[in-house]
């Protein structure tokens, strides 16, 4: 019997809806959780959840974090909240335990749950993760400029309040932008993924300004010890990463007590700009190490 994906919501004890699609036949099976990036939303996973081999063991649950895509929330919000999120859709769906996958600010929340809720997370899967002690470029000037940061959000969230806000944010559907860009840099060789996918200017369309910065402060906040994390670790690192040093990268990752490091040829946006080798090293690990 061949999977469904279902697209579901729920609402939260404090009111927020929290949307979500999850593939799997009547019969639940393992879980595994993908968490997407900053200013992102579910869809980073579609090409994968479509064309993964895992679906046959797996059952997959993707999530758009609160204040994102079918989870639009103006409030405030923390990893702690997307973590209790979390739980409480694991709850609602009958699953006590997942595996976590997460891109960028998602292995920022994966990495936080393993540490809170060690028998809760079975493995993590790791893509082009971001350490708020190793960002270069934009980030890294959010990081010297958080204090200013945090006064322009505190008071778009008090403008919100007022009314002053955009009612009508417009869905983003991120696999027809890969599409898009794969096309763009096929024809246009000059170009460079970074060039396409850094713009804050082109997010800001898709989510509130207010949201954003919240995004932007939970990837530069610290993260919790990662050698308190027993779980087995893959993590996908990109080769030619612009946001942050590879080889600092690979020292704060070798502090994990049980990871592997899988190199790929690519910039941050490794399920964009190499789909198939990207979604081959999880299928083969995952069928390795829970065999």
């Amino acid at each position: 019997m061949n999977s469904v994906e279902i697209k579901s919501s729920i609402k939260t004890p404090d009111g927020a809806t929290l949307g979500y699609r999850i593939s799997r036949q009547q019969q639940l099976k393992p879980l595994i959780t993908l968490i997407h990036g900053l200013a992102s939303n579910c869809t980073r996973y579609s090409e994968f959840v479509e064309y993964t081999r895992l679906k046959e063991h797996w059952d997959l649950l993707r999530i758009d974090l609160r204040g994102h895509g079918e989870s639009m929330y103006r409030g405030r919000y923390s990893r702690a909240t997307w973590i209790d999120d979390l739980n409480f859709i694991m709850q609602t769906e009958h699953y006590q335990q997942t595996v976590l996958m997460g891109h960028s600010l998602g292995a920022q929340v994966a990495i936080t749950y393993a540490s809170q809720f060690p028998e809760r997370c079975r493995g993590l899967i790791l893509i082009d993760p971001v350490f708020p002690e190793n960002l270069h470029g934009l980030l890294s000037k959010a990081k010297r400029y958080r204090y200013f940061l945090s006064a322009i959000r505190i008071t778009l969230r008090f403008l919100n309040r007022l009314g002053l806000k955009r009612w009508s944010i417009p869905k983003r559907d991120l696999r027809a932008l890969d599409e898009q860009a794969r096309t763009t840099l096929k024809e246009h060789p000059e170009l460079t993924i970074a060039d396409l996918y850094t713009d804050p200017l082109a997010d800001f369309k898709y989510i509130p300004l207010a949201n954003y910065l919240q995004d932007v402060n939970e990837v530069i906040r610290p993260l919790p010890l990662l050698e308190s994390i027993k779980a087995p670790v893959l993590v996908l690192l990109s080769g030619g990463a612009t946001i942050s040093s590879f080889d600092k990268t690979k020292a704060i990752i070798d502090r994990f007590p049980n990871a592997r490091i899988e190199v790929v040829d690519a910039d941050h946006w490794l399920l964009t700009e190499k789909p198939e080798e990207t979604r081959r090293i999880i299928e083969h690990w995952c069928m390795e190490t829970f065999s």
